[in-house]
């Protein structure tokens, strides 16, 4: 009986890590119309678009993204990590009463459109 108590405990604290390790995170796509730009988060190359750009930054924190492509005025945005609310952060800082840092998290995707150079 001991040995599948043990297990459970071992269990629990295993999925509640795993719970707190994966409610910091936040993932939004980042788009371009058209396709193929290219992608700067806070001044340093981070590939193309579309873009899977992922951080474990805390609530209200920015980035800076910016848009490159030929033939395309550069496009500057800042993204925030408040867009919406992270139910899995929310549910973690209840039970383990973590501080509610990494409640909020980036929208799903942003996608931007890019003006040609005249």
């Amino acid at each position: 009986m001991k040995q599948i108590s043990k297990s459970m405990r071992w269990l629990a604290v295993m999925l509640a890590v795993a719970v707190l390790a994966t409610s910091c995170a936040s993932t939004t796509l980042i788009n371009s119309i058209p396709s193929g730009a290219k992608v700067y988060i806070d001044g340093e190359p981070a590939g193309t678009t579309p873009l899977a750009y992922s951080d474990q930054k805390i609530v209200g924190s920015s980035t800076e993204v910016k848009l490159k492509k030929e033939g395309y005025e550069d496009h500057n945005v800042i993204i925030t990590r408040d867009e919406e609310v992270d139910v899995g952060a929310l549910i973690a800082g209840i039970l383990f009463y973590v501080p509610f840092l990494w409640v909020m998290k980036y929208k799903p995707s942003h996608t931007y459109e890019l003006t040609p150079v005249r």
